[in-house]
């Protein structure tokens, strides 16, 4: 069995690290994901005859402190990059610290949401509106978890490989960043799809 070793320097056919191009890779893989449930979504708002507004059955005004508090996410977790390629080890860990504490912002803000939803008896099976909604959200919220267990890792003992491995350590808080911009990304495009229109 071949190994693929671990690179800190881009390599000379792809100009990116290992890990770098293997990130890539799972974001164009769900990319793909994501599109399948948004062409789905579309196709059954077209052939629907009667479709709700998002904006009169959910909560906009939640939904856009969640789209704030994302896109701060998104700036801290470049803050965190930044100040590790700037040597500054505890800046970096108040920037991650500031994202992960974006990341349970967001959560609990959709916690108060579903739980909105299911007081007022809206469930997955309510109507293809509402399977929709809690499918999108629902999945983009497990990658929400998912990128916050990375950061949490990333934040405490993982950190430690700033000590042995400062260039390889920085690589993976580059990698763990596109990943939670993509999840960013990806709430940005469900945000007026869901909510606006």
């Amino acid at each position: 069995m071949m190994e693929i070793p671990y690179t800190s320097k881009p390599h000379s056919e792809t100009g990116l690290y290992n890990a770098k191009f293997g990130i890539w890779l799972f974001i164009a893989s769900e990319v793909m994901l994501f599109g399948a449930l948004f062409t789905a979504y579309i196709l059954l708002r077209v052939g629907a005859s009667e479709w709700p507004k998002g904006a009169e059955i959910l909560n906009v005004p939640l939904a856009t402190i969640n789209t704030v508090v994302l896109i701060s996410s998104s700036i801290t977790m470049v803050m965190s990059w930044a100040s590790l390629k700037m040597n500054e080890f505890s800046k970096y860990k108040v920037y991650m610290l500031l994202t992960f504490l974006l990341g349970v912002v967001f959560l609990v803000i959709k916690f108060f949401e579903y739980n909105a939803k299911f007081h007022h008896g809206y469930f997955p099976s309510t109507n293809m509106f509402f399977a929709t909604y809690f499918t999108l959200t629902g999945l983009h919220g497990l990658h929400v978890i998912g990128g916050m267990i990375v950061n949490f890792y990333f934040l405490t003992i993982g950190s430690k490989m700033w000590n042995t491995d400062k260039e390889r350590f920085t690589n993976r808080i580059e990698i763990a960043g596109l990943y939670w911009h993509f999840v960013d990304l990806v709430w940005i495009f469900l945000f007026p799809a869901l909510y606006l229109l």
